[in-house]
């Protein structure tokens, strides 16, 4: 879990840079029919029981998927800023869309506790989907439930590092704003764990990722970690180490991680690659992200106007209808 679970961070209009804290555990809400991703369009009619397999699990819950998706191509002469081609700009359902042709066993669901804290007047924002490989669904004996929640418990009080993906596994965060039914990515961040025997070195992944995404603005790390960070202002400009930018502007790469937005900031790209180990040359896993920071500001601030005008036209078609309609107070 993160440390930052059940926080929403208030968006303020004023601000120089706003952060939405990112709760880490899902919501146990069922994905909102969108008319863009079959997963979405066909919730299902009964909660499916009964031994299954992992395949089977992620055919119920996704449907009919049509892939490859469309991959939109970003504007000419703007930073390449997609992974795997989920990139900020695209609307809620292409990017459902390609993150279910990712693979086949990967099944998305919405995020409700996820977000930017800001008024709604009771409208409904889609601001963020996760995606997960399905796993095997084994009905368990009591005595096996009691179990299980024993060795948690136990692996909890002795600190144990305990990872919820597995090798060849991965999984994604993509965060949306607009208003509703019209919303947009801002941000994406996906985790992947390389498959056991089949671990590529850290130097070749990193090599891969300076071949997509270009010369790297900053680079740190450990002996068992790097971090790789790609920064451009809103004009799509790299930023160089005496720019200040160069301290200022932070991506996401973990999708348990939080956002930061700022309208000086342009898209940001981070990556962290984690050695093996027992070999610390080859590569475990890699998470990745893109944001788009001041586009997602200038997407956040829009749509808490667009909001409030919303509101503010219900407010006032109800005063009109008072005045033709309202009851007289008996005096």
């Amino acid at each position: 879990m993160s440390v930052h679970d059940d926080l929403r961070t208030p968006f303020r209009a004023g601000a120089i840079a706003l952060s939405a804290l990112l709760a880490a555990c899902s919501s146990g809400h069922a994905p909102t029919p969108a008319g863009g991703h079959p997963q979405a369009d066909r919730p299902p009619a009964s909660t499916p029981t009964g031994n299954a397999s992992a395949e089977e699990v992620a055919a119920e819950k996704r449907g009919d998927v049509d892939c490859p998706a469309d991959k939109p191509a970003a504007p000419a002469g703007t930073p390449v800023d997609d992974v795997l081609g989920v990139r900020p700009g695209l609307t809620y359902e292409q990017a459902a869309h390609l993150v279910l042709c990712a693979n086949p066993l990967l099944v998305i669901r919405e995020e409700n506790d996820r977000g930017f804290n800001f008024p709604t007047y009771g409208q409904k924002l889609r601001q963020a989907f996760t995606a997960r490989f399905a796993e095997p669904r084994v009905q368990k004996t009591s005595r096996q439930i009691i179990q299980e929640m024993e060795r948690d418990a136990t692996a909890r009080g002795m600190n144990a590092v305990r990872h919820d993906l597995k090798p060849g596994q991965s999984k994604w965060f993509v965060s949306t704003m607009g208003m509703p039914g019209q919303e947009k990515v801002i941000a994406v961040a996906r985790e992947e764990w390389f498959d056991a025997g089949r671990n590529p070195t850290m130097d070749s992944v990193q090599q891969a990722l300076v071949g997509k995404y270009g010369p790297l603005s900053k680079q740190d790390g450990s002996s068992n970690y790097r971090r790789l960070v790609w920064i451009f202002d809103p004009r799509g400009r790299r930023a160089s180490e005496t720019s200040p930018l160069y301290k200022q502007c932070s991506g996401i790469a973990d999708p348990d991680g939080s956002v930061n937005l700022s309208p000086d900031c342009g898209v940001v790209i981070q990556a962290y690659l984690y050695g093996m180990r027992d070999n610390l040359v080859l590569a475990q896993r890699m998470q990745v992200g893109v944001v788009d920071q001041a586009g997602g500001y200038a997407a956040v601030s829009a749509t808490e106007r667009g909001l409030a005008a919303l509101d503010a036209q219900r407010r006032a078609r109800q005063v009109q209808d008072a005045s033709k309609n309202a009851q007289a107070p008996s005096l």
